[in-house]
């Protein structure tokens, strides 16, 4: 897979994060968007070196989206941790 598809399933897997942990993100969908592509990276890479599986050739490999979902549903977790009641201080 290439750098844009790892974009597009970051993307895609953010939003999959979002559905599945809803509510009010700090840093809205920009924010969210950015933690998908994100987790997505550091999903697979974990999944590569922990799991040690191969990079899959192809977009529609399970274990690749579990692990990207995965990755941005912990970061999302992680972040919203970190920064989920700046919004309601102002």
């Amino acid at each position: 897979m290439g750098i844009v598809s790892w974009l597009v399933l970051g993307l895609i897997a953010g939003v999959i994060a979002k559905v599945l942990l809803p509510g009010r993100d700090p840093g809205g969908l920009v924010g969210t968007t950015l933690i998908g592509i994100v987790g997505s990276f550091i999903g697979g890479w974990l999944s590569v070196k922990i799991l040690d599986r191969p990079i899959p050739k192809d977009i529609f490999d399970l274990s690749t989206w579990v692990a990207a979902v995965a990755g941005a549903l912990v970061l999302l977790i992680a972040y919203r941790l970190l920064f989920g009641n700046s919004r309601d201080r102002r």
